[in-house]
């Protein structure tokens, strides 16, 4: 007995002794790593998502805008006009590296982010918790990239057919600049004037929903795209002679291109591989799908016949208006939107432009600068908690009118008018600048010949000009007649 005793008294002391310092450290380790910064984690499947979303959306500059846009112009500007939008990823990639980053996405005030990552120094694979604290600021610095590529090329369907391309080059770099980068800071920035989830400390703030961009990218670029038309005038002929799209089949493919792209544009914009990601996808593909069908029916009984085009372009306005709201807004919310603004998109690229008489080539403003407009107002309707928890807390509440809140309604109209007027004054001021540099437009005898020849020395279609068919009793045969 004594020696069981002795046994059971080592094996306690030995337990107490092992157990005792590892419970003392447990109890110490709050106090001890307090003051110790958390250890961020990548989510690999976050980070795979937003690579994917940035592909998806450079995508939908090239080829998606570029089949688009290219389709709808008359066949010796075919060239011409996928250029415009196929350089922009090149010119813009190198301007969004050396300064366009920082100046979106710095910390300086309220109105532009400042020099901080100048040449991208402190972009690294660690998070940037401000933003997007579970995938490398890389992969948020690339996913913001790529709106910021598109956004300019979106214009581009406003001066089709008649901008030089000198021109359109410094136009566009100065006004990724001077306009989408103070945009994007006060929209999406830390400390930006409407930014409703890291609003200023202090000051002045009008907290705005923009869940993917509806007044940073398509507000911006539709009211920009009205004043390059009204500067740089119609084309000519324009009103008197036919310019149909010469292939109708290109816009089609490049639409539907912007369709599939576009899940990458708004279900990116949740950041992560989650619940809301799943949202913003689901809402945006209801609202194309409302609006595709909203323009066409419209367009049917007004004329009697559905065209593809108005399909399609329906369709594309759809995925502007939803932009905004994508991540605030049910299923339901998003098939309302999207048929308002097929509808309300269809009379400003048809009964608008013709009433002002402006030669907005593609309906770029017809389509981004109005249906960006419906997009944001309406979010100030039918933003909900429901679907976005963040939206709503116990000092703050972001939902829209039909949550019983009318004040973000206000604070989303005065974002669109101050969106209106500083990207309409701001792009008049530049292509003055412009014009008076190098000249904005191309000469009468360019414009007649086409942009594919004059500004590019290349045609779109060479194969008739190679060769010409002959037939004869036996079958068709081809002739060289290289020229």
């Amino acid at each position: 007995m004594p020696r069981l005793w002795i046994i059971a008294s080592a094996m306690l002391a030995f337990t107490l002794g092992f157990i005792g310092p590892v419970t003392y450290a447990q109890a110490k380790e709050p106090t001890l790593t307090a003051a110790v910064e958390p250890v961020v984690v990548i989510n690999s499947g976050n980070t795979a998502w937003m690579l994917t979303s940035a592909a998806l959306v450079l995508m939908m500059t090239g080829p998606g805008l570029a089949l688009f846009y290219s389709g709808l112009v008359r066949r010796k500007n075919v060239l011409a006009t996928m250029m415009q939008s196929f350089v922009l990823m090149a010119v813009v990639s190198v301007v969004w590296a050396v300064v366009g980053y920082s100046l979106a996405f710095g910390t300086h005030n309220a109105f532009w982010g400042g020099f901080q990552y100048l040449f991208l120094e402190g972009v690294g694979a660690a998070p940037n918790t401000d933003y997007a604290g579970t995938i490398p600021h890389t992969t948020w610095m690339v996913f913001q990239l790529m709106f910021a590529i598109i956004t300019p090329a979106l214009i581009s369907g406003a001066y089709a057919e008649r901008m030089k391309f000198s021109a359109m080059l410094l136009f566009s770099v100065l006004w990724l600049i001077f306009v989408y980068c103070p945009l994007a800071h006060m929209v999406w920035g830390k400390g930006g004037l409407f930014n409703w989830a890291l609003p200023p400390a202090e000051g002045w703030k009008i907290p705005a929903l923009d869940f993917a961009g509806g007044t940073v990218v398509h507000i911006s670029s539709g009211v920009s795209a009205l004043m390059c038309a009204l500067v740089l005038g119609k084309r000519q002929g324009y009103g008197r002679v036919p310019m149909p799209p010469h292939s109708v089949v290109l816009s089609v493919i490049g639409a539907s291109m912007l369709w599939v792209g576009w899940f990458g544009f708004n279900a990116g914009s949740a950041l992560a591989a989650d619940g809301l990601a799943s949202s913003a996808f689901i809402a945006t593909h209801f609202a194309a799908a409302a609006a595709a069908l909203g323009w066409m029916f419209i367009e049917w009984i007004r004329t009697g016949k559905p065209t593809v085009l108005g399909a399609i372009t329906g369709a594309v306005a759809g995925l502007v208006v939803i932009t905004p709201a994508s991540g605030f807004v049910g299923p339901m919310a998003a098939l309302i939107m999207g048929a308002i603004g097929g509808v309300v998109c269809f009379f400003g690229a048809t009964v608008v432009k013709h009433l002002f008489g402006y030669d907005d080539s593609l309906d770029a403003f017809g389509v981004h600068g109005l249906g960006g407009t419906i997009g944001a107002i309406l979010t100030g309707v039918f933003a909900s908690s429901v679907i976005n928890p963040l939206i709503k807390s116990d000092s703050t509440n972001y939902e829209g009118l039909m949550s019983g809140n009318a004040g973000q309604l206000l604070n989303q109209l005065l974002a669109v008018i101050i969106t209106w007027v500083f990207a309409a004054v701001a792009t008049y001021v530049l292509l003055k600048i412009v014009d008076v540099l190098i000249g904005l437009r191309v000469t009468e005898n360019d414009e007649q010949e086409g942009l594919d020849i004059t500004q590019h020395g290349e045609s779109g279609y060479n194969l008739e000009d190679a060769y010409s068919g002959t037939y004869s009793e036996s079958g068709p045969s081809l002739v060289n007649d290289r020229r």
